[in-house]
């Protein structure tokens, strides 16, 4: 699922990017319990480590996984993200929630001072299963004050068997 459609002049504009450094995929992989021999043959570099494995990369989408035993799921992900507009700017957060699930969003409302600006902030997503292997969709939306721009992410929550 992407988020949204493809506008090439909107993109030379986004607004707002989410950045990732080649660590932050090693600590994915690492998460994903690569060893160090496939890890060295992805990146071609002894120079990353595995002190810090995350599910959770720096990227706008959000997917959260739950068990198909336990039928419900509190996660928990960090996002930071960078102004690249023209300068100071407010983002406020619009929520569409997926389907049997409570998002909160901290901080609701992203002030940025300048451009190149990084700020973080976290969704909170408590989801209770209310169908069987059902998948819900909703998204996060950061809307400039102006209406000049505007970021979706899209938010999944699925069984754990799907993937």
């Amino acid at each position: 699922m992407g988020a949204g459609q493809i506008d090439p002049n909107k993109a030379l504009d986004p607004g707002l990017i989410y950045d990732a450094t080649p660590q932050d995929y090693v600590n994915l992989l690492c998460a994903l319990n690569y060893t160090q021999k496939q890890i060295l043959t992805i990146t071609r570099s002894g120079s990353y480590n595995c002190t810090k494995p995350s599910f959770d990369l720096n990227y706008p989408s959000f997917i959260a996984l739950y068990s198909n035993k336990t039928r419900s799921v509190v996660l928990k992900f960090k996002r930071t993200v960078t102004n690249v507009g023209d300068g100071a700017a407010i983002h406020r957060a619009k929520v569409t929630e997926p389907k049997g699930s409570v998002l909160t969003v901290s901080p609701e409302t992203l002030s940025f001072r300048y451009r190149n600006e990084k700020l973080s902030y976290h969704v909170l997503i408590k989801y209770s299963k209310y169908k069987k292997e059902n998948i819900s969709y909703g998204d996060l939306v950061w809307i400039e004050d102006g209406g000049t721009h505007s970021v979706r992410s899209p938010i999944v929550v699925a069984p754990s068997g799907i993937v």
